[in-house]
């Protein structure tokens, strides 16, 4: 099995079967993003205690990139330390626009290969950059 192979069957095994899919009732930040060009809309959702992203989910509609990214993120931000989300931020968005993907991203890394397709980028960031703005805006609380 190729490496494309590989990284494709990641993205359609989380876009058929999605982690963390629905609304989280009550949430600490809710924060909603769009990408107009492929009319992908995601709205992340987290509990946020001590620091810690106790719950994570993702609710929206969109293609196959971005559903399977968001649900990797939740999955993988669950537990974490605030800070350490953020820098998980920065590497997924660094590796997306073209830098070798950071140490343990795991999973994550199968996202590389939407790189070929430059209009593809903001599908699999948009769940990141969402992600990004709610922990923004708790910040700023």
């Amino acid at each position: 099995m190729s490496l494309d192979d590989l990284y494709r069957d990641v993205i359609l095994e989380h876009y058929s079967h999605p982690r963390n899919k629905g609304v989280l009732e009550p949430a600490d930040i809710t924060s909603e993003g769009a990408n107009p060009l492929c009319g992908d809309e995601i709205r992340i959702s987290l509990c946020v205690g001590d620091g810690v992203v106790r719950d994570a989910r993702f609710d929206g509609k969109g293609c196959s990139i971005s559903q399977a990214s968001a649900s990797m993120m939740t999955e993988r931000i669950k537990g974490r330390r605030v800070e350490e989300v953020s820098r998980l931020i920065a590497a997924v968005k660094a590796m997306m626009h073209g830098e070798p993907p950071g140490k343990d991203l795991g999973d994550l890394e199968a996202l590389q290969g939407v790189r070929r397709f430059p209009v593809r980028v903001k599908c699999a960031t948009l769940g990141w950059v969402t992600l990004e703005q709610a922990l923004a805006d708790l910040a700023r609380r």
